[in-house]
């Protein structure tokens, strides 16, 4: 008994991965831990490796023996913040080709969706307001992405073959094709300086939580517009909801919050110049998910390096 996996996701859905994680694995058996299942202590103490997707918070303290933790999610800042998280067992996120497909489809949905300016044909909808707009084309239209990792570069590739010039930002400076590349506080600046549409897929780390504030708000051009897929601690809501008051945004699309659910008595949920999603821009699919981590976990086991180890400090 080498695995478990702890989730806090609907019990369906847990043996949706627990059924094809098994299978990935050569039919090798994978405990559940809490709330959907509370092990043996002597089971528990077999397993090395873990699988999560929004544990319980603190659950990690009654795995004694694991050595190495897989995540289920492109995203880890949650994991990263449980303090039961072994600091020396390795960490591992999700890296799935076909999840930065779905990320990058959802990017250029509302992408186009803002080019295009349906937000504004629906409120004169509303209002029985038959009115075309003028429409520039997507080469008048620069967009910059924030973070080019897997996800940022498949949005990237998907938006250049569409005629968006694109830039982007990120903290290597690595160079990708097609793709104006900044880095560095003084890249930023101009990077949001010519970003008419501007997409924020960074991991949510000390260095980046908050980046989304006033100051840096206001370097985007007038009329400009946002999509925060990234997390919602990367943006201030006030100075969103200033911004969009003041004109200084067009509109913009938001995914994620802090906290989620989104509360009812959030100011967005009635604010004319945002689009709210319910954290649904890229979801994994367990199927191909399960393949690739059950992989990379078989890869830790025979002395090799997974693949998507995490950088503790940096959180990818």
């Amino acid at each position: 008994m080498r695995f478990a996996l702890l989730s806090r996701l609907p019990q369906r859905r847990v043996l949706l991965w627990q059924e094809l994680l098994s299978a990935a694995l050569d039919g090798a058996p994978v405990l559940l831990g809490p709330p959907h299942d509370t092990p043996d202590p002597a089971l528990r103490e077999k397993v090395e490796v873990l699988f999560v997707a929004d544990p319980p918070p603190g659950s990690f303290a009654d795995w004694p023996s694991v050595r190495f933790v897989q995540g289920l999610w492109a995203g880890v800042d949650g994991l990263l913040a449980d303090p039961s998280l072994p600091p020396e067992v390795p960490l591992a996120r999700l890296k799935d080709p076909a999840f930065a497909g779905v990320m990058a489809e959802g990017v250029a949905t509302h992408v186009l969706s803002l080019h295009r300016q349906l937000h504004r044909y629906r409120a004169q909808a509303a209002l029985r307001i038959w009115q075309p707009l003028a429409q520039p084309q997507a080469a008048e239209r620069p967009v910059g992405i924030l973070g080019m990792g897997e996800l940022g570069m498949a949005a990237a590739g998907v938006l250049a073959s569409l005629g968006f010039p694109v830039m982007g930002w990120s903290r290597t400076g690595r160079p990708v094709p097609g793709v104006e590349i900044h880095t560095g506080e003084d890249g930023l600046a101009a990077l949001l300086a010519r970003s008419q549409i501007l997409v924020n897929l960074l991991p949510l780390t000390d260095s980046t939580a908050g980046i989304l504030d006033r100051a840096r708000l206001a370097r985007l051009p007038q009329g400009a517009c946002l999509v925060n897929f990234g997390r919602g601690g990367h943006l201030v809501l006030p100075d969103l909801i200033e911004a969009l008051d003041s004109g200084r945004l067009d509109h913009a699309v938001l995914d994620v919050f802090e906290p989620e659910p989104l509360p009812q008595e959030s100011p967005l949920w009635e604010h004319g110049g945002v689009t709210i999603l319910p954290h649904v821009a890229a979801v994994t699919d367990p199927r191909s998910a399960a393949r690739i981590v059950a992989a990379n976990a078989q890869r830790f086991l025979a002395g090799q390096e997974p693949d998507g180890l995490v950088r503790r400090d940096l959180g990818y």
